[in-house]
């Protein structure tokens, strides 16, 4: 009876049965309008045939994503039609994508390209260069030299870092998390959070409302700032059926003094460290760096921050003071947006693949890809790369599990090579080229990732850490188990037109 309780006054119970009564309120409402139905059913099928023109006519629009609408809108106008107005689109409220519109102004603002730094790459490899670029130009992020790099790999080395990095913050910390919990991982840092703000120093904080939902408390936000530490839920979920749901941050990010910087596929929740066990061992990865790059990871953070409060930040009052690392290659540091139609994150990945010469090693949780990235990857394996793809072998969520194992045939016929991480559930979001190029970021292949959620990541060409992403690569590939065209093949009927299913629908997934 505790247990019941408790679980009727959480927010997510709360919130789900608010959007059930606005379900039940719109069928309520067509039965009692039972006479006039015809009348809008027709209404609905001229509304649904307007919106599937709309939708071929957008050229910002992938097309699976019109194809899994366009199906739905000509078959059921009534139903297909409602779905789309509430849920269709990457869109959020006029006044939350003004917000964001600032924070690509912030980003303008305050970063700009070395032209000395630009012309080193260039003179070292155009190819390379024009992937700099790429980013440069269309995510107003510079490209570094001077910045040390670290590959930490699993959740708990990454864990040992951030605690040793944060106890020497002497200015400011800037978090941004999608998925914040309390335990032993949380606790650990909001101890040191504490005292550091208890000291002076600028402790600010960025969750992720719907990824800490039923991780953290309502109004936790207040609670924090009793320990004077900043903090705000980004698009807090309320209970509306509405397409902003699906802009979510995914970003993550923690930033010390302007001189350090950690990203990576890690959470802070324990069991990214493995001291909970949910999906068998829990393989991540993150990366610090340490450097001039890291003041563009601090102005992503305080660019997101101006538009969430609509303020305008002095971004030279957090330029780092005491930089004395010299690193090697060149790092760029880069986050995405859904609300400017430029698939940054897609992109990366696909410039990646383009200049690849010898192999291609890819780490993803999902492999949901579309009929781009699958051209990408499978011509790269007939020309006769070496194209390796690692998966896990226990799923978060069967689904989107059914859903990469669905893509496996088509890759696996080409070349392609594909693994799944036997002893449970790989998280890691990393790309390895030719032991030359790497990115390591929150960016997941699937259309979420790539084209709903705000993302980041770090572009790397010739620095030191590419050589332990290479190593931890191999290393995770001796715990797989490989994927035979024979495993795709010998599927039972049933469960093969189940993945056809979620294959067609994985752009509203």
């Amino acid at each position: 009876m505790r247990n019941l309780l408790k679980l009727m006054f959480q927010r997510v119970f709360l919130v789900s049965l608010a959007i059930l009564g606005q379900l039940a309120f719109f069928f309520v409402t067509l039965k009692f309008f039972d006479d006039y139905l015809n009348w809008f059913s027709g209404v609905m099928e001229i509304l649904a045939f307007a919106l599937v023109i709309y939708i071929i006519s957008n050229d910002h629009t992938k097309p699976a994503y019109k194809i899994a609408w366009i199906v739905p809108l000509l078959t059921f106008p009534l139903f297909g039609g409602i779905l789309y107005l509430t849920f269709g689109g990457n869109r959020l409220s006029l006044r939350q994508k003004r917000k964001m519109e600032l924070t690509q102004e912030g980003m303008r603002r305050a970063l700009h390209q070395d032209n000395a730094v630009y012309g080193a790459l260039l003179a070292e490899n155009r190819h390379a260069a024009a992937q700099a670029r790429y980013l440069i130009r269309c995510a107003d992020c510079p490209v570094y030299e001077n910045t040390e790099t670290t590959y930490l790999s699993p959740g708990e080395a990454c864990f040992s870092a951030m605690l040793r990095e944060l106890r020497k913050a002497e200015k400011y910390i800037f978090l941004e998390y999608f998925i914040i919990e309390k335990g032993t991982m949380w606790s650990a840092i909001l101890e040191i959070l504490r005292q550091k703000a208890a000291q002076g120093v600028d402790v600010r904080i960025i969750y992720d409302d719907f990824g800490c939902i039923t991780r953290l408390p309502t109004h936790y936000a207040k609670k924090l700032a009793k320990l004077g530490i900043r903090a705000t839920a980004f698009n807090p979920f309320v209970p509306v059926l509405s397409s902003r749901l699906n802009n979510r941050s995914h970003r993550k990010l923690m930033i010390i003094d302007g001189v350090v910087g950690f990203t990576g596929g890690i959470n802070l929740a324990d069991e990214y460290i493995n001291k909970v066990e949910r999906f068998g061992h829990w393989k991540d990865s993150g990366i610090l760096l340490r450097g001039d790059a890291v003041y563009a990871m601090t102005v992503m953070f305080l660019s997101f921050w101006d538009g969430i409060f609509r303020s305008r930040s002095d971004f030279s009052a957090f330029l780092p003071t005491r930089i004395s690392t010299v690193g090697t290659g060149f790092v760029q540091p880069y986050c995405d947006s859904p609300l400017d139609f430029e698939p940054v994150g897609e992109n990366v990945y696909l410039n990646l693949i383009a200049h690849a010469t010898r192999s291609i090693s890819i780490m993803t949780p999902y492999l949901i890809i579309d009929d781009t990235m699958c051209t990408a990857l499978t011509n790269a394996a007939k020309g006769g790369l070496d194209v390796r793809i690692i998966t896990p072998h226990i799923p978060d969520k069967h689904y989107v599990h059914a859903l990469t194992r669905a893509n496996y045939q088509q890759l696996v016929e080409a070349g392609v090579r594909i693994y799944e991480y036997e002893p449970g559930f790989l998280h890691s979001k990393v790309f390895c080229v030719d032991d030359t190029y790497a990115t390591v970021g929150s960016i997941n292949m699937d259309f979420r990732s790539l084209y709903l959620h705000f993302e980041n990541g770090v572009w790397l060409y010739r620095t030191d850490c590419i050589a332990d992403i290479r190593r931890d690569f191999e290393q995770t590939l001796r715990k797989c188990i490989p994927i035979t065209l024979a495993d795709c093949r010998n599927i039972a009927l049933p469960r093969r037109v189940m993945r056809a299913i979620l294959r067609f629908m994985a752009p509203l997934l």
